[in-house]
């Protein structure tokens, strides 16, 4: 009986590793083909040449800039926010976007009195950085030929954006902006 069992689930076994390989190299065919056309749609600033010393050309790309940062938010849950210029794309292709500015590494501190925006944005100047606010939004770009940044940044609370100020150095830009005045509570005579 083993003799007759034997051949049998020998090629039943190198049939699934057969299937099981095909199926892998189908994988790797589809992760080429994602990462030519991401290289192809990739924006020109991406795309470097340089020449070795032996010669030969070759061909570099970035920077390409992916995080986030995570922190405990009043409430005590996790508040996660990502920065850089890649950023994944849920359920489709390609699977992740490059754009054109780098979104920085943005912090948001509440106090009574204001709420502060901490920024890294390196390597530009300071005359550079445009800020526009509203009561609920802060919006940070920068945009350089050698740089380009873009943040819009929902704040928790209203602020008062007419009187914010901020400084920036080395590369850290910071923004306070006071919180909208609460309203004063009345007493109300019951008649």
């Amino acid at each position: 009986m083993s003799d007759e069992w034997f051949p049998y689930r020998r090629r039943r076994i190198w049939g699934f590793f057969d299937e099981m390989m095909r199926e892998i190299e189908e994988i790797f065919e589809r992760e080429f083909e994602d990462i030519e056309k991401m290289l192809g749609e990739m924006p020109e600033r991406y795309v470097r040449e340089r020449t070795l010393p032996d010669g030969s050309r070759v061909r570099e790309y970035g920077p390409f800039v992916y995080g986030y940062s995570v922190t405990i938010g009043p409430d005590g849950k996790p508040i996660v926010r990502e920065f850089g210029n890649v950023k994944p794309q849920p359920y489709g292709r390609p699977r992740v976007s490059i754009r054109e500015e780098r979104e920085p590494l943005v912090d948001v501190m509440t106090t009574d009195d204001e709420v502060k925006v901490i920024a890294e944005i390196p390597g530009v100047e300071k005359n550079d950085i445009k800020l526009e606010g509203t009561e609920d939004t802060l919006i940070i770009s920068v945009d350089t030929p050698e740089r380009k940044y873009y943040k819009e940044v929902k704040l928790p609370t209203p602020v008062d954006p007419e009187k914010a100020r901020s400084n920036y150095k080395n590369g850290v830009l910071e923004v306070i902006l006071p919180r909208k005045g609460k309203s004063k509570g009345y007493k109300i005579k019951i008649e």
